[in-house]
């Protein structure tokens, strides 16, 4: 079994939460934008502000939810410690440099350092932007979490800043199934038919 169920279904029902997030987000965004650009209509979701914000916080709370099972999942199996770590710069270097040149070799079930770098950081990504939205609905209430980002105007920029970071990562992770289509089945079936996982 390269990827467990657990697994499996933690990535499809994240993969729907935030898709159903960044969409709705971009709505909300679109209401008071704090860029100089707005995000097309079909890149929406939600219709009008408040449909968008019902969207949102829905997505919110499965993204959440999703995201706290994983986490108990990845701690209590080892899968963390095993898929992700540990992560060494002379490794991250090495496998940044292939990928930099196009000859970072890939088996499927084996997360490369750059791949174990990318998937923490997007984790990270996925906590600040839950942490600095919650600073941004609740700026009263939680008046000591909005005091962490820099009040509520600021928090709307890192809120807007680790989307983008997560934006970034769904891009390039899209890319690499694009280009190595052999890793999708995988995650939907757990099995290979012609790569085996490497031992840990």
């Amino acid at each position: 079994m390269i990827h467990p169920l657990a697994v499996r279904a933690a990535h499809w029902v994240n993969a729907f939460a935030m898709t159903c997030m960044l969409m709705s987000g971009w709505t909300i965004y679109n209401a008071s934008p704090i860029l100089p650009f707005q995000f097309p209509a079909w890149m929406t979701l939600g219709g009008w502000l408040g449909g968008a914000i019902a969207w949102h916080f829905a997505a919110m709370w499965l993204l959440v939810a999703n995201g706290l099972l994983y986490l108990l999942y990845g701690i209590a199996s080892g899968h963390f410690r095993r898929e992700f770590f540990p992560i060494r710069a002379s490794e991250l270097l090495r496998d940044a440099g292939r990928a930099l040149r196009l000859r970072l070799p890939h088996e499927v079930g084996h997360y490369n350092a750059v791949q174990r770098f990318a998937y923490v950081i997007v984790l990270l990504f996925g906590v600040l932007v839950v942490a600095s939205g919650l600073a941004i609905w609740k700026p009263v209430q939680l008046a000591w979490l909005a005091g962490l980002f820099g009040g509520f105007d600021f928090a709307r920029k890192v809120h807007f800043a680790a989307m983008a970071g997560i934006v970034g990562f769904i891009a390039i992770h899209l890319l690499l199934v694009l280009l190595v289509p052999r890793t999708l089945l995988p995650m939907v079936i757990g099995r290979a038919r012609t790569s085996h996982r490497i031992a840990s």
